[in-house]
């Protein structure tokens, strides 16, 4: 008798369908086992429904407590487009013209309809401006170097200047500290008027850091600085991790990096150049996130002097492992892949 009667409420698929066979069951004297055994609905499920039933002597479910809904579907998708119309707009900003078409929230409330979407407030990323010429020449270069594999970049040198200024943090700092101690000297970031800046050259590869020297102080970086560099530092560099090998030299499109004493210098020294970087990209050069742990690194040492300063950098310069330089290097595919997929914006590195 209960599969005559379980056989067409089998095909049954919604909770409410589902609630009202198991009721019916119940009614005509079938126990919790016997309508377990159908398979209808979990056990919990039909002994939570067949209990409702008995306090209640209704299959209805009970109204769920508490306020009602302030907006609807339409109004949260109206919110929805007016804080992708200004992503920078506060949730007070957003309660207010929400308002105006109708909403009467608060603030909260608007954080919670748009947390529901997805919309969570951060703080926005830092990324150099694009010209529409910076856009054109990273697709370029991209396109240029997608078939390379994490094998060609690892025979790319990188290289670049950094400046490392005394007193500075790379990013906020946080604290943790009580009520009254917000100036207490283990608890404030101690900032100078006109810190020393100290100017570094460096350069790695897959095979690990390079030579890395120190401009003397107040010195710019100029085109007989840079042909001295490139002869003591980076030509002992790709003697040292290549050997007879061929590599790529990697340098941006700074200007004495374009003069032509140093575009005939690399030609008679045979070092093969990689394509011209495009301007703004320091999502597509390694060494500025080489440069970017570096100086972390640094801060944590809290250097009080130039001369500090100075031991510091070269120390946590030379503790660099080759297993970081070398993910750097074959994140590069990742980076140009990423680039293409996003016409010549920016990606996450």
């Amino acid at each position: 008798m209960l599969e005559i009667i379980v056989l067409p409420l089998l095909t049954m698929v919604t909770c409410k369908e589902t609630r009202a066979a198991i009721i019916a069951l119940h009614k005509n004297g079938f126990t919790g086992k016997d309508i377990v055994a159908t398979k209808i609905a979990p056990k919990s499920t039909i002994y939570r429904f067949i209990k409702n039933f008995k306090e209640r002597s209704s299959i209805l479910v009970k109204k769920a407590s508490g306020c009602p809904r302030k907006s609807s579907k339409r109004q949260d998708r109206l919110l929805k487009r007016i804080q992708l119309r200004d992503r920078s707009a506060t949730s007070a900003e957003l309660a207010q013209e929400w308002q105006q078409a109708g909403v009467s929230a608060s603030a909260r409330t608007v954080r919670r309809r748009l947390l529901e979407d997805g919309l969570v407030s951060r703080r926005a990323a830092k990324k150099p401006l694009l010209s529409k010429k910076n856009i054109r020449d990273r697709l370029i270069f991209c396109r240029k170097y997608s078939e390379w594999t994490s094998e060609d970049w690892g025979k790319v040198i990188f290289s670049d200047e950094a400046p490392f200024r005394l007193f500075w943090e790379s990013g906020k700092r946080l604290v943790r500290r009580r009520k009254g101690e917000r100036y207490h000297q283990s608890c404030v970031m101690p900032t100078v008027k006109h810190p020393d800046t100290i100017h570094v050259w460096g350069c790695f590869s897959s095979k690990g850091v390079g030579s890395l020297t120190i401009l003397p102080k107040n010195t710019a970086m100029n085109k007989e600085w840079y042909q001295n560099t490139l002869q003591q530092q980076l030509l002992p560099t790709t003697q040292q991790q290549f050997g007879e090998k061929q590599c790529i030299f990697q340098h941006d499109g700074a200007p004495c990096h374009k003069a032509k004493v140093i575009t005939k210098w690399l030609g008679d020294q045979n070092v093969e150049i990689l394509g011209p970087l495009p301007g703004n990209s320091p999502d597509l050069n390694p060494i500025e996130n080489l440069w970017s742990i570096l100086k972390r690194r640094v801060d944590k040492q809290k250097p009080t002097n130039s001369d500090k300063l100075q031991e510091v950098i070269m120390k946590e310069w030379v503790a660099i492992s080759q297993d970081l330089a070398q993910k750097l290097i074959e994140s590069m595919p990742s980076r140009i892949a990423e680039v293409l997929k996003k016409k010549g914006q920016h990606c996450k590195y």
